[in-house]
């Protein structure tokens, strides 16, 4: 295939619009959620609507914010990542989703509970403690925080279920639910750290029951068309070999309830999306989701490089990687839309530059571009 062929599929794969409950999404690349500490008092200001409309202007279909903390005071650990509650934080947040709208893009915030990886005395709220399901931080541990009650749970439900609200009236296109890398939901979901003996711990059915029950209070709080995502993963930050499901109907009991309380579509997490999820098949976690459970999915994983996100978090750079194996899966529908992470993180003109035919000006990815809203 010629360059000129080559570059025309690209585009044409990836300008496809894509649905998603009543949002309609004009191109099939997405921003992923990549954490950024540069909102004091959790407040986001302008630097922080320029570095997402600049992206949304480069032809970014759907930009999902970094993670943004509830209104629940053991939701974070820091004073310098964004809150998705209190009258300032949400004015900055309007102001974001006004910036993207205006640069031609949709938005979806990311609603966040870190659970058990805070550390006790950390800000925003100093005497919050650290909570999930059974005060587990990691599969094997000690119980270093407090087992949440019904009360704390209906809360965390309540505070999810606000922030979606609060997200449609200042004018964002949808929700993304976080409910992946060992965070609060997905302590939940994983046997590792959720040994409860009530209803919300047990069998793989009973240990969603608190992330469906989060799904139908957000589902509730928002227009029916309203779209919900919904990110997991299989791996945590505690143990990155660690599996939710072990085989497709142990994933199928995990997603179904999920799917059923009103996922409209899923984002699934891998460290590499060109890996196959289980023996037997190619297909990957997006895929194995999408086959599943009928709805819409996203992939996300090393989308453009060939070095490890995890490692390039800790400063390493990464070499560039061709996209064609991605463009031949979302050709057959394995799934239907791809986040890109690091990649779009150090050039904010990829998607420009993807969709143009330009991938010899792409920029491989150095860590260096962590410590800027660039």
């Amino acid at each position: 295939m010629s360059l000129s062929a080559a570059a025309s599929r690209t585009a044409e794969i990836l300008s496809r619009p894509v649905t998603l409950n009543g949002l309609t999404v004009p191109n099939r690349i997405a921003m992923a959620p990549m954490t950024r500490q540069f909102s004091p008092g959790g407040i986001p200001g302008e630097n922080v609507a320029g570095y997402y409309a600049r992206r949304a202007a480069a032809g970014v279909g759907l930009i999902v914010t970094e993670g943004t903390y509830v209104g629940h005071d053991s939701a974070g650990q820091t004073d310098d990542i964004p809150r998705f509650h209190g009258e300032e934080q949400l004015a900055g947040w309007a102001k974001v989703a006004d910036a993207v709208h205006a640069a031609g893009g949709k938005i979806v915030p990311q609603l966040w509970h870190i659970g058990m990886v805070r550390r006790d005395g950390q800000p925003p709220f100093a005497d919050a403690p650290a909570m999930g399901p059974s005060g587990l931080h990691k599969e094997g541990g000690e119980v270093t925080g407090k087992a949440m009650t019904q009360s704390d749970l209906d809360d965390v439900i309540a505070a999810f279920a606000e922030a979606a609200a609060a997200a449609e009236r200042i004018g964002f296109d949808g929700v993304e639910l976080h409910g992946a890398h060992g965070y609060l939901l997905d302590q939940f979901l994983w046997a590792g750290t959720n040994v409860r003996t009530d209803a919300y711990g047990g069998s793989a059915v009973a240990r969603t029951k608190f992330a469906a029950e989060i799904v139908a209070a957000v589902r509730a709080a928002v227009s029916p068309s309203f779209p919900v995502l919904f990110r997991y993963s299989q791996w945590k930050q505690q143990d990155y070999t660690a599996r939710l499901a072990e085989t497709p109907e142990e994933l199928e009991s995990i997603l179904a309830p999920l799917a059923a309380a009103g996922v409209d579509a899923f984002h699934a997490s891998t460290r590499r999306y060109w890996l196959p999820e289980f023996d037997g098949s190619d297909l990957n976690l997006a895929g194995w989701t999408k086959k599943l459970t009928g709805k819409p999915t996203i992939t996300v994983g090393s989308v453009g490089l060939n070095g490890d996100f995890i490692k390039a978090f800790m400063g390493e750079g990464s070499e560039l990687r061709g996209i064609e194996d991605l463009l031949d899966r979302l050709e057959r529908e394995e799934f239907d839309m791809v986040a890109v992470g690091r990649a779009l993180l150090q050039d904010p003109e990829w998607a420009a530059k993807v969709l143009s035919g330009r991938g010899s000006e792409l920029k491989a990815y150095d860590a260096a571009s962590l410590g800027s809203l660039s």
